[in-house]
């Protein structure tokens, strides 16, 4: 009987000493910790304090559904077990000095709806299994090193409101699949070095506000079927290799700013047939 007391108390101490979380959750934040030097974070941790106090750790039914730990010094390469936190419903590491590849485990947070990797020195490809986390709805990884192509996996989800890849090092095409982002309100694939022709495709997202392909290799003519965007108040796409140099656009006016740009563009080319 004594046993089974001493048992129990211990089973209680270490429930709550997790601070409500379980131990496969608890080792995944403390490898996080080790592998990205968190004892020089500007808020650190004491791993031996309950989990539900650490520094931007957010903690629901004793399970851990959010990171944020912007701005925190984070430094050296994300572990394989950030793939355990499984009810993480946004994670933000943005202005950090996070360098290596992306863990491909990112694919297991199915529950995840906001990855915010920006303003780091991550590398490599774009895992393509960030094409499962269906939920999600912005995915920021802008100012980091990627390179190759953009996963078509990515355009798989139809929940982005966000896409914003700028400041890599990206190539290959837009995957004309890009329609079926439907519910995009800002695309940015800006200062990279993408090339091929600007789909047509993306007049189908009706909901786009910002689009900015600037500062790439893109060539042809922007579609005239950009002018069915009533919604898109900024467009961005000089510095590329298009027949024509377009202005950026913004405010109130671009819809119509923009119809006048194409229809320039489209007499350009009709007295250059003639």
């Amino acid at each position: 009987m004594k046993t089974l007391n001493l048992t129990i108390v211990f089973l209680v101490v270490t429930f709550f000493s997790f601070g409500n979380v379980s131990l496969n959750e608890k080792n995944a934040l403390i490898a996080l910790y080790k592998a990205t030097n968190g004892a020089e974070w500007n808020s650190t941790w004491d791993i031996t304090t309950s989990v539900d106090t650490w520094y931007g750790i957010e903690v629901e039914d004793s399970k851990i559904v959010e990171i944020n730990l912007q701005f925190n010094n984070l430094q050296g390469e994300l572990p394989e077990e950030i793939g355990n936190l499984s009810h993480l419903r946004k994670i933000n590491f943005g202005f950090n000095k996070l360098t290596g590849k992306l863990p491909s485990s990112i694919g297991n947070l199915k529950n995840l709806i906001t990855l915010e990797l920006f303003m780091n020195a991550f590398e490599g490809n774009i895992p393509s299994e960030l094409g499962t986390l269906k939920k999600l709805e912005s995915l920021k990884l802008y100012s980091n090193k990627f390179t190759g192509s953009l996963p078509e996996s990515l355009m798989g989800l139809t929940n982005l409101k966000e896409l914003l890849l700028g400041s890599n090092y990206l190539t290959g095409n837009i995957p004309r699949q890009i329609y079926a982002l439907s519910n995009l309100q800002k695309l940015s694939f800006m200062d990279n070095k993408m090339d091929g022709e600007i789909p047509v495709e993306i007049a189908q997202l009706t909901n786009l506000e910002e689009l900015l392909l600037s500062t790439n290799q893109f060539t042809g003519d922007l579609p005239m079927e950009f002018m069915s965007l009533t919604k898109l108040n900024t467009l961005m796409v000089s510095d590329n290799n298009l027949n024509q140099e377009y202005i950026s656009i913004s405010g109130n006016n671009s819809p119509s700013l923009l119809e006048q740009q194409l229809q320039n563009a489209t007499a350009t080319m009709d007295i250059e047939k003639d």
